[in-house]
């Protein structure tokens, strides 16, 4: 299967940042992962949150920012990639003045039933 960037819409996801599914087992016909490519504005952070079940990786395509990751603050760049355990909270801000761009892989796939939004 395969798809193709320019079909894919993008929304708005409960974290706040806008996510195009480049491929999600609800849309694509694949079993046991997702891949989304997620952009956080200058300025702008997700909202801190964590995911029961998924583990979610994030690879650094452009941009910079700040990640946290349990009690854990640190920069992020291009190049970088960032594992997310289950029950984690994390959150990103982008830290530069262009837009960040992240991919991100879940396993299992992105749900939003599985995103719990937290304080702090």
């Amino acid at each position: 299967m395969i798809t193709r960037y320019a079909d894919i819409p993008a929304y708005d996801t409960k974290d706040g940042s806008k996510i195009r599914e480049l491929m999600h087992p609800d849309q694509h016909g694949n079993h046991a992962q997702s891949l989304a490519e997620a952009v956080v504005a200058p300025g702008q952070e997700t909202r801190l949150h964590r995911h029961g079940r998924t583990e979610e990786i994030y690879h650094i395509t452009r941009g910079e920012g700040l990640m946290r990751l349990g009690d854990e603050t640190f920069q992020v760049s291009v190049g970088d990639t960032v594992c997310i355990a289950p029950g984690t909270p994390h959150n990103i801000r982008n830290t530069g003045s262009e837009p960040l761009h992240i991919l991100c892989a879940c396993s299992p796939a992105y749900s939003h039933d599985d995103t719990e939004l937290l304080s702090g």
